[in-house]
């Protein structure tokens, strides 16, 4: 009997290009298929409600990627995320609405408005940074939302704006089944251009300016073109990621584009691991998901404890203390991210059984 090969172990990449490529292996690439196709088939196991939260957890996924490439990848801090966000959702529904663009059109060119916006409004990253570029993106934030409640000709004011369903050669894709394809083509393109922005010049030297601004300059590296730009990619994803938001819900109003969810989408990327795009889709999923869940725990637990009104107010409480507490000790924990946690684990049982 021939004796058994060893299982190979360790890493065996023996130049850069092995160390730049997009998928290291067939097998992640066969993984990665893999998952697509799953997610293919969602609509054929999945609800309406399970649908709602894929698709906003795609959304709100390439909104959080966006920040990743300016707070996570360039080291930029931005508290007016959420605007730019909102900014994405009216231009689309004024695109569509008064200039007769089709929505399928109109997102991406809201994105590129958008972009258009975070260059004027990123132009103080090239002289700033720490506290107070972070107060400077928190001052565009403010200015971008008494914008939309006062640009009544773009936004409709306090009423809002409608945004029609996207249609694509006539079949409009006005269910959660049939616009869950429109976002899952959005997430997969805007995911693969990031990841593969990562492995070009213009990516390593974003990473650059984080890593340590001074060091990159006597390299070569134009700090300001490359913080300019990081806002600018950074808006891109934000508009595209509002457009999508606004064309599913049908409505776009001010209410909900405010510092909170500004404030939400940083916790994100931190949760999910900053500097890395499958964390941002990893923090995405752990925010939107985490508060389901805890809803139903304490729907049940209310259940259980009757119809007492007391009961009730306290378990709504504690809800809140709930959601808050795991962020917390997810933070303490995890303080790198779920990313990091996921890289750990692959490197266990690839260097396995010599895991040390």
């Amino acid at each position: 009997m021939s004796a058994a090969s060893p299982r190979r172990c360790g890493d065996f990449r023996t130049d850069y290009r092995q160390e730049m490529t997009l998928f290291p292996s067939g097998r992640s690439l066969a993984c990665l298929l893999a998952g697509l196709a799953v997610l293919a088939c969602a609509p054929l196991y999945l609800k309406s409600y399970g649908l709602s939260l894929l698709i906003q957890i795609g959304y709100l996924g390439i909104a959080a990627l966006g920040l990743n490439l300016v707070t996570g990848f360039t080291g930029q801090i931005s508290l007016g995320h959420a605007a730019f966000f909102g900014f994405g959702a009216f231009c689309s529904a004024y695109l569509n609405n008064r200039h007769g663009v089709p929505v399928l059109l109109a997102i991406p060119l809201a994105g590129l408005a958008t972009a258009l916006v975070g260059l004027v409004f990123g132009a103080p990253a090239a002289r700033i940074k720490g506290l107070y570029l972070a107060i400077a993106t928190l001052a565009a934030q403010y200015i971008l939302e008494d914008f939309f409640s006062r640009a009544t000709w773009f936004t409709g004011g306090a009423a809002g704006a409608s945004a029609n369903p996207v249609s694509i050669a006539g079949f409009a894709m006005n269910t959660d089944a049939r616009y869950f394809y429109v976002v899952l083509v959005f997430v997969v393109v805007m995911y693969l251009y990031a990841s593969n922005l990562m492995r070009t010049r213009d990516g390593r030297a974003m990473v650059a300016v984080r890593d340590h601004y001074l060091a990159a300059e006597i390299m070569g590296v134009q700090l300001t073109r490359y913080r300019v730009l990081s806002f600018a990619l950074a808006s891109f994803y934000a508009g595209v990621a509002g457009a999508l938001m606004g064309h599913y819900v049908g409505f776009v109003s001010t209410e909900s584009i405010n510092i909170l969810l500004s404030v939400q989408m940083l916790g994100m990327i931190i949760i999910g691991g900053l500097g890395s795009v499958m964390g941002s889709l990893l923090g995405t999923v752990f925010m939107v998901l985490m508060p389901e869940t805890i809803e139903t725990l304490f729907h049940a637990l209310q259940q259980l404890a009757g119809r007492s009104t007391a009961a009730s107010a306290g378990l709504i409480y504690m809800k809140e203390i709930a959601i808050g507490t795991v962020i917390i000790l997810f933070l303490i924990f995890e303080p790198d991210g779920l990313a990091h946690r996921w890289r750990q684990i692959k490197a266990y049982w690839k260097l396995y059984p010599f895991s040390y």
